[in-house]
């Protein structure tokens, strides 16, 4: 049976397992964390499916390692008793007077349920979570979301919403877009969508009990008291993989899992990672441009996907944020600029500066026309008439730039458009910015997940190259990705294509590499691995292309011919930032 406890521990008033009712009369269960007294305090609620009694240490073991060895202030000040994964540290926020609760996701944990993520079924338990948490008579009614990734991707869903107590979010590394950011790149199925339920969701999801993990701290089973059956534990979760990998175009499964940018008006502060390509960055940059909110922030860093949040750096920015929406604390925060870039620069160094919107509005856009002729990138057209043809398979083609000036630092969005013919009825196009250094080696920096990450990426497949131009912009294209138009082959298509933010400063000698290639990018070092991510990463992170549902070889692993010339001007629109 589930029984609600409550104790005193390391000063903290804690009480596990309280039952939150559901509209529906389902119970979620959640544990609150609060100063032991019997004032009012505002609260910091998150909701998810990783088992809010599994520790970070134990469920994570490889991520947290790392995090302890390089980050060192990031588990200073703490027991880290109650560490989980990629929510706060209680030990750290409610000696400053907040309430942090963490809810177990419908048929995850302790919560029981069918388990199913983003659905509109999920989007409504935050909203009653968050309502029940501003009543209760410890709370002072403001609510403010906060966590990272699954924990900050919700927090757009649940804001558009909008809970009337809800009063502040901190999305920390968080996608939106389910089809272009989660589930399909430029169309192409991600194949983390494959990997992640089972690595990280199947492993606590409600009624593993016996088979699963014991909470370190009050010995009780991750995932409830009963433990079903394999069959049973299937019948009872959707299988996501095989409905995003059945669902190649934009339909209304992905939209129920995306949030409506235009109803989002709470404050909030979206915190994106150069890294994060391929799930999370974008989401957090077209969140913080398109939400409604009158009072929204942008931060962009660098490093790990979790450490930086638990970090002094990322700990006084996520508090001076709450305390000013949650305790009306005059700390100036109001008057920050809207934009704080950690600008990055070779050797994993990373400089502030505050701008006043995004994209920075000093930026010149150049547009480089590619040239088969000597594979060079240059302001001046191509003058000629040239095809190459390259297998769709191999390593593609590279175009490269040498940097000239004493400083060029290339921010913001990228796009690019290409001529390109097909020996097949399909061309899926995988773009990668890269950057050499004067001694001809890879300049790659730590991803959120893969530490050899290039400097940006794009895709698009080539039968879903319909735009819409009412979203589409010069430095960001949009696709409307609800319908395919296979190619006629050995037929020439002009396609835009999206390619992620990014941002680097590099010097006289580095150059600069575009390289249009047929499947993913790979490091040539060694590959990186985390306990919690199925495959060894090779500088995509887990987040690959190479399902042959979805990319059948007889479609994909043809040749694909570029063309270039006065006819055919295939280029590169990079974001040149000049000094402030």
């Amino acid at each position: 049976m589930h029984q609600m406890k409550s104790e005193v521990r390391d000063g903290m008033k804690i009480d596990w397992d309280v039952p939150i009712t559901m509209d529906d009369g389902l119970v979620l269960r959640a544990d609150i964390f609060r100063p032991n007294d019997d004032k009012k305090y505002p609260v910091l609620l998150s909701y998810g499916p990783y088992g809010k009694g599994l520790s970070f240490q134990e469920g994570y073991k490889t991520a947290w390692d790392i995090m302890a060895k390089d980050y060192p202030d990031a588990v200073a000040g703490s027991s880290n008793k109650y560490q989980n994964w990629e929510v706060v540290d209680p030990e750290k926020w409610v000696p400053d007077g907040y309430i942090c609760i963490r809810v177990d996701s419908r048929g995850a944990g302790r919560s029981p349920g069918y388990l199913q993520h983003n659905n509109h079924r999920e989007t409504r338990d935050i909203y009653l979570c968050i309502e029940w948490s501003a009543v209760q008579p410890w709370s002072t009614g403001k609510v403010g979301m906060n966590g990272i990734s699954y924990f900050a991707s919700n927090q757009w869903r649940a804001a558009s919403i909008q809970p009337p107590h809800l009063a502040a979010i901190c999305v920390w590394e968080g996608w939106n877009d389910n089809y272009r950011e989660a589930s399909r790149h430029g169309g192409m199925v991600s194949t983390f969508r494959k990997n992640w339920q089972d690595m990280q969701v199947k492993t606590v999801q409600h009624g593993v009990g016996e088979k699963g993990a014991k909470s370190v701290v009050t010995g009780e089973l991750v995932c409830g008291p009963e433990t079903l059956t394999t069959e049973e534990l299937e019948k009872n979760r959707e299988n996501q993989w095989l409905e995003v990998l059945h669902r190649p175009l934009s339909e209304e499964f992905y939209k129920e899992r995306s949030a409506d940018l235009s109803k989002v008006k709470v404050p909030l502060l979206s915190a994106a990672n150069w890294g994060g390509q391929g799930l999370h960055l974008r989401g957090n940059i077209e969140g913080y441009v398109g939400a409604a909110s009158t009072q929204k922030w942008l931060e962009v860093h660098g490093g790990s996907h979790w450490a930086p949040f638990y970090t002094d750096y990322g700990l006084d920015l996520q508090k001076r944020f709450f305390n000013y929406f949650l305790k009306n604390e005059q700390n100036g925060w109001d008057k920050q600029p809207k934009v704080l870039l950690q600008v990055r620069h070779p050797g994993e160094k990373f400089v502030p500066r505050y701008e006043n919107e995004w994209p920075i509005a000093r930026t010149q856009w150049n547009r480089y026309y590619l040239h088969s002729e000597g594979m060079k990138l240059s302001l001046d057209k191509a003058s000629k008439a040239t095809s190459t043809t390259f297998d769709m398979m191999g390593d593609g083609l590279q175009f490269s730039m040498n940097v000239e000036t004493d400083s060029l630092e290339l921010t913001g969005p990228i796009s690019s458009k290409l001529f390109v013919s097909s020996s097949t009825a399909e061309a899926d196009i995988f773009l990668v910015v890269q950057v050499f250094d004067p001694k001809g080696e890879e300049l790659v920096f730590k991803g959120a997940l893969d530490p050899h990450t290039p400097i940006a990426q794009g895709w698009l497949r080539a039968s879903q190259r319909k735009l819409d131009p009412a979203k589409s912009l010069p430095y960001r294209p949009y696709h409307t990705h609800d319908e395919k138009q296979p190619l006629t082959p050995g037929q020439v298509y002009e396609l835009d294509i999206e390619v992620w933010p990014t941002c680097v400063v590099i010097t006289k000698g580095y150059r600069v590499v575009f390289t249009v290639r047929g499947k993913d990018y790979e490091y040539s070092g060694e590959a990186a691995v985390l306990s919690n991510m199925k495959n060894p990463m090779k500088g995509c992170g887990p987040f690959e292309h190479d399902d042959e549902t979805d990319r059948p070889p007889a479609l994909c692993a043809g040749k694909l011919t570029l063309h270039t010339g006065p006819d055919h001007p295939s280029s590169v629109l990079l974001p040149i930032v000049p000094a402030a």
